[in-house]
């Protein structure tokens, strides 16, 4: 898989994305509640918007009064983040 990865421009670019997500979402794990912790994933980034994966309203909605706490983590140390968007995870537990 790494020799395809490194032989695709594109791939290789992928790959990227997502080591940078798991990156930004390590950078803030410590700032999710603990019951919280478990329901939340790292997601896509797009440009300056990343997104988080989320197992449910309830989730979503606690999430979201700390989403301007986490942009703002995110950017002190280093990431370009406009805004974090969240998708909830419909039938996943």
């Amino acid at each position: 898989m790494q020799q395809a990865v490194g032989n695709s421009p594109t791939l290789a670019r992928l790959a990227e994305l997502v080591q940078e997500s798991n990156n930004r979402f390590k950078a803030i794990e410590s700032l999710l509640p603990g019951n919280l912790r478990s329901a939340v994933k790292a997601g896509p980034i797009d440009g300056d918007s990343w997104c988080l994966l989320v197992n449910g309203n309830a989730a979503a909605a606690k999430l979201r009064q700390l989403l301007p706490v986490l942009q703002a983590s995110l950017q002190r140390q280093g990431w370009r983040v406009s805004s974090i968007r969240l998708k909830i995870l419909v039938g996943r537990r």
